[in-house]
């Protein structure tokens, strides 16, 4: 029998010790340096699962009868050999730039596939592609768009560079006498970070706070928002109501006076059209606990002995990512930085406001901050861009035009897109409304391990490697960590990783030594790595590094740095001004006001979207469906594994409901239900709980996508999807972010055989002659 290895890997959701015997993993241990590690890991075991891509292989369509002919997502592949693989995508990409340009390509990639520096599949297609000539990329994320593009107006630095700085969590445990929390601080989220943590802290600062006396409120639908450890207050609003709450909040700070005007006039510009607004000099609606009650379905007395205790305790308020994923979202995180503001403790020790504690394990958590090894990128010569979630926008509307933050641009035409390290038929809205514009390109590349719905979409599969076939470095700039990640498996079957499948596209295409510069994984590793120690002479050599198997840096003991949120401008806002236009926060922006958007106002307001429990489609939909970032696997990454496959219903995604939603449709715990609207419809597993508002209901995002009938728009979703009911549409004509959680449905019990759930089986499969 092998001896067995025990080798080191790291991944978003932390660093792992992998035993292995006869090459083949045996047990997946936590790192011990993690004093709270996320159980993630245990799905690692889904390497040698069926869903692996074996071969390069080819949808039989295209393979037969060329680029742009049969139907993605319903045919079978053909398994053919890696030169002949390369050679037709090498074609391919000639043969459209040559025909349509380099903007007809679409490169896309989401950047969540590993956490290695250099085997990051978006940087590697990104490089490739401008080596090529230039590509047709996106900007923002899924995620945060909304407050990607909002945040730079109102406080002047860019959204990463907020989080980055926001108060650490060790000064709200010592300073903090309040917490109010819009969309709660889950858990479950901030077991991720992008490009990996070494230690899981955000549980245990946060407790700290709450033996030190702090006091929690969970401004959220869902109970398990926050941790039931810290005794909060919880208040169930409806969903997308927050800046109705917030602004009943300064309403009743305002007219009690218990604002702070003298911080508003030092540190703000806007506040005076703000304040007409708020008390209703314009339309005659003053913004009131009264008026925000009606909107939220909350207590109007909670809200102003709310608005009383903010102002007179050190409060810091924080907004959830999850609130401007909704029409009109940027508006949430506009009105929190307003309401701290209005409070006027903004720079202080434990006050201000945090835009996203617990979204992911950075936010607050006191490391010391690194600018990590990075594969470094080329220049793209093509400026043609799309917001990141107006992919179906883009493919449906070539030519079209739309607009972006004061922009006015045009859709490009898109005949290859070229993904790497990514799902879109995960993080894509309206599944189905997707599924059709997918089909209208002439030909989808794929670098993909598995056989995720968005292969099954492609035309042309290359098998890629997973980050335990390769050796890599990780580390985040926003973690105080660096780790050398091992080979800890031997590629399996005929899978290469990105770097090498590029490097033989790019000798095809007559661009390899641009790409490459002669090195390969090891020479880049090291290179990276000595370019990184540039930065301070006290990184040690790339040989040390790799004989300890990673460095810490900063102070040992973890949450140590002390970061407090704007306290130079603060102290100082002549020497220290926010790059806004005025220097200071602006309430009311004039560059906003001048775009001239309808759906945008020049100040934070509230305003109704077309799918919350307050509009007429409520009377077809009456559930508000909200999707959240699961708590047992990253995205839709690892969904075939262990951990994850272990937390489903009948082999389907659980969704949270209220037993009195339940009990009016005749569904019990562990029942298979069907959710639907008029865009689709999912089976899901019921999950019954009293920590979830009535009304409303919650199914994690991430269930891999498996329509009853593939390649069928419209087709019942078998396994939990819900993007195949969200609505694809943009937040606001400023950022035009994911509007996800504005989203109404209606449930019933399903009846009758259910089909079996077939996601974790590969398409059929033949080789070819």
């Amino acid at each position: 029998m092998t001896d067995k290895k025990t080798r080191r890997t790291a991944t978003h959701w932390g660093v792992y010790d992998i035993e292995t015997q006869a090459d083949s993993i045996v047990s997946v241990h936590p790192w011990p340096l993690d004093p709270d590690p996320s159980p993630i890991g245990q799905s690692l075991d889904a390497v040698d699962g069926p869903t692996r891509v074996r071969r390069p292989a080819v949808r039989k369509g295209w393979l037969e009868g060329g680029p742009g002919q049969g139907r993605r997502g319903a045919e079978s592949f053909v398994e053919i050999d890696w030169d002949r693989a390369l050679d037709l995508a090498a074609g391919e990409l000639t043969r459209v730039r040559l025909e349509h340009g380099n903007q007809a390509i679409y490169a896309g990639s989401y950047g969540w596939a590993s956490a290695g520096r250099f085997h990051h599949a978006q940087s590697q297609v990104h490089r490739f592609m401008s080596a090529f000539g230039g590509y047709s990329r996106s900007v923002n994320s899924y995620s945060l768009a909304a407050a990607e593009v909002i945040v730079p107006h109102v406080v002047g630095y860019r959204y990463g560079d907020v989080q980055l700085a926001s108060t650490s969590l060790n000064v709200v445990a010592e300073e903090t006498d309040l917490m109010v929390c819009f969309g709660g601080i889950p858990l479950k989220n901030a077991q991720v970070q992008n490009g990996g943590q070494g230690q899981h802290r955000t549980g245990a600062l946060l407790n700290q706070a709450r033996r030190n006396g702090c006091r929690f409120v969970n401004i959220s639908p869902i109970a398990q928002d926050l941790d039931h450890r810290l005794e909060a207050q919880w208040l169930a609003p409806r969903p997308n109501s927050d800046t109705a709450i917030m602004l009943g909040l300064a309403h009743t700070l305002v007219t009690e006076n218990l604002h702070d005007p003298a911080f508003l006039e030092r540190y703000c510009v806007g506040t005076v059209p703000f304040l007409a607004y708020l008390k209703g000099e314009r339309d005659g609606q003053p913004k009131d606990a009264d008026w925000a009650a009606e909107i939220s379905g909350l207590a109007a007395n909670d809200l102003r002995q709310l608005a009383r205790e903010m102002a007179t305790s050190r409060t810091m308020l924080n907004v959830s990512w999850s609130l401007q994923r909704a029409e009109h979202g940027e508006q949430t995180f506009w009105m929190v930085i307003v309401l701290a503001a209005m409070l006027g403790q903004i720079g202080l020790p434990g006050g201000g406001f945090a835009l996203g504690y617990g979204a992911v394990g950075s936010v607050g958590n006191g490391a010391a901050r690194h600018k990590q090894p990075t594969l470094p990128p080329l220049p793209n010569p093509v400026d043609s861009f799309i917001p990141v979630a107006r992919i179906a926008d883009m493919l449906e509307n070539p030519g079209k035009s739309y607009s972006y933050n004061g922009q006015t641009r045009a859709y490009p035409d898109i005949r290859l897109i070229y993904w790497a390290g990514g799902n879109p038929f995960h993080h894509h809205q309206d599944l189905n409304r997707l599924a059709e514009a997918w089909q209208k390109p002439d030909t989808v590349i794929v670098n993909e391990p598995f056989w995720t719905a968005t292969a099954r979409h492609a035309d042309i599969v290359l098998p890629a490697t997973t980050p335990l076939e390769r050796n890599d470095l990780s580390g985040s700039s926003a973690d105080d960590f660096l780790v050398v990640m091992e080979q800890v498996l031997s590629p399996r079957n005929a899978a290469r990783n990105d770097y090498d499948i590029f490097c033989g596209l790019a000798e095809r295409l007559g661009f390899l030594d641009t790409f490459s510069e002669g090195r390969d994984e090891a020479a880049w590793l090291e290179k990276i790595y000595e370019t990184f120690r540039t930065q301070s002479n006290q990184i040690p050599s790339y040989d040390t590094l790799r004989e300890r198997g990673h460095l810490q840096f900063g102070n040992e003991q973890a949450g140590r740095v002390r970061r407090i949120l704007f306290e130079d401008f603060r102290r100082d806002p002549d020497a220290n001004p926010l790059p806004t236009p005025s220097g200071r926060i602006e309430i009311w922006s004039q560059r906003i006001d001048d775009f001239q958007l309808d759906d945008c106002p020049a100040h934070p307001a509230w305003m109704p979207g077309a799918e919350w429990l307050g509009a007429a489609r409520a009377e077809r939909f009456p559930l508000h469906l909200l999707t959240h970032q699961p708590g047992t696997r990253l995205h839709s990454q690892l969904d075939a594994g262990s951990h994850s496959r272990a937390c489903k219903i009948q082999g389907r995604e659980a969704v949270l409901i209220n037993p009195e939603d339940a009990s009016t449709r005749g569904i019990d715990d562990g029942d298979l239900v069907r959710l639907f609207n008029d865009r689709g419809a999912c089976l899901a597993g019921a999950r019954l709980t009293p920590e979830i508002r009535p009304g409303v209901i919650c199914l994690p995002t991430g269930a891999w996508y498996d329509p009853e009938q593939p390649g069928e728009a419209g087709s019942l979703e078998k396994h939990g999807n819900p993007n195949v009911l969200t609505r694809d549409c943009g937040t606001s004509g400023l950022a035009q972010g994911s509007s996800a959680q504005s989203c109404l449905v209606e449930m019933e019990r399903f009846k009758g055989d259910a089909p079996p759930v077939t996601a974790f089986l590969p398409p059929s499969l033949v080789q070819s002659t």
